[in-house]
């Protein structure tokens, strides 16, 4: 990892640069695959995923005997561990339902919001160097609690052909409607178009490579929303003195480990917890299952030593990470002056691999900077607010001359028309 003491702040953008590919050296395979699904559907479907994952299917869609055999091959203990799982999950997000929003803003004038499901959704669920089943836990229980009707996940196969066992079992276990064997940049077309066999959604959820991203992010221009663009994963740690640098290493491979285009980085006031933390990311490297993935990531990542903790706060913000780790004696000023992060974790018992798994939170968060204005994967994401309102002759007397003047300066006489001819019936 490279160390880096103090730097001046007009440096800041350089070192904190993300290790991903332009959107431009990406999009014309993006737009190919879309061009090409958009023509021939499943048959192109089934061609990028020969090309891409190395395995030809005569059916992409997962049959209800493999999910129970899927069922049958997950162990009881690991079956118990994705319940309780679910369960946090479940108690999380279902404390964030609101109810229905009512005011009179005048006399006779009634208005109120309420929240309706999206009623199709696509989960993306990455398969690759590791299937993500945790993943399905935090989009379709979500769905599943805001009543979502149609859940379609899909999940690049492996070279047999299948899913991961965990991932059919969680998707069952989630109330999973449709399960397609597509990955990658096919796997986001189909959804904002639709095929044969993968129905088009109103909505992309979930993270992925940065050909996933830049797929999500094409998808808007079909008139398909997304979650948000999230792409290769990263953390962003802060400590000091206080800290245990055996437990910052963990937390730094734990995100490094995900793929070579992972970034972690460590900002500290203190030189000699930066030392200590250096040597324990070697120590713990050589003895992961991953090294050489999480070697490669760590080569992108940083260890920067600051003077106090508002400078360290100012550059963080400016970062905006995925994921926040605070250990520090001042957790305070961070967790209260934070304005740009996708999740936060706070003190040293609370690792990044809690909110990956069983915590509650949702492990699925904007990167790239997108903290800075996106959110988080939450229920409300799986939902859309409405507005009503109704109005009496009471009401439509009370708003009907300011509805009349404001029409009026706007030029708009077909809009003071709609009101006039109201209150004429009403004199």
């Amino acid at each position: 990892m490279q160390i880096i003491d103090n730097p001046n702040k007009n440096t800041w953008a350089d070192i904190l640069k993300r290790p991903t590919q332009t959107v431009g050296d990406i999009e014309g395979i993006v737009n190919e695959v879309f061009s090409e699904v958009r023509q021939n559907g499943d048959k192109a479907i089934k061609t990028y995923t020969e090309k891409f994952d190395g395995i030809a299917l005569d059916n992409n869609v997962v049959s209800e005997a493999e999910i129970q055999e899927a069922i049958a091959q997950v162990p009881e203990n690991l079956k118990k561990a994705i319940n309780q799982a679910k369960q946090n999950i479940e108690a999380f997000h279902r404390a964030q339902k609101t109810e229905k929003v009512e005011v009179e803003t005048t006399n006779g004038v009634l208005c109120w919001q309420e929240k309706r499901p999206i009623q199709k959704v696509g989960l993306y669920i990455p398969g690759g160097t590791a299937p993500l089943f945790s993943t399905v836990l935090m989009l379709a229980v979500p769905a599943q609690i805001a009543g979502c009707k149609e859940i379609v996940l899909c999940s690049p196969p492996n070279k047999k052909g299948a899913l991961a066992p965990e991932i059919l079992f969680a998707a069952h276990l989630c109330g999973v409607t449709k399960i397609i064997k597509v990955g990658g940049i096919q796997a986001i077309s189909g959804l904002t178009l639709g095929t044969e066999t993968i129905p088009q959604v109103y909505k992309i959820f979930g993270p992925g490579n940065q050909f996933v991203t830049v797929a999500k992010q094409l998808a808007t221009k079909f008139g398909v929303a997304i979650d948000m663009p999230a792409g290769p994963s990263e953390l962003l740690v802060v400590a000091d003195d206080s800290a245990n640098a055996a437990y910052i290493a963990s937390d730094l491979l734990s995100q490094a480990e995900h793929g070579t285009d992972s970034q972690v980085i460590l900002v500290s006031t203190s030189n000699e917890l930066i030392e200590n933390v250096s040597k324990e990311v070697e120590e713990q490297l050589n003895v992961l299952p991953r090294k050489a993935i999480a070697e490669k990531a760590i080569a992108n990542s940083k260890l920067i030593y600051v003077e106090n903790d508002e400078t360290a706060l100012e550059m963080i913000d400016e970062y905006g990470p995925e994921h926040f780790i605070v250990c520090s004696k001042n957790e305070e000023l961070y967790v209260n002056g934070i304005s740009n992060a996708g999740s936060v974790f706070i003190g040293n018992y609370t690792p990044e691999s809690a909110g990956d798994y069983a915590s509650g939170t949702n492990h699925t968060l904007p990167t790239n900077g997108f903290s800075k204005a996106y959110s988080g994967v939450n229920l409300d994401s799986f939902q859309k607010s409405m507005t009503f309102q109704k109005i009496s002759k009471e009401g439509i007397f009370n708003i009907g001359e300011t509805i009349e003047l404001m029409a009026e300066a706007e030029g708009l006489q077909a809009h003071r028309n709609a009101v006039s001819i109201r209150l004429k019936d009403l004199k």
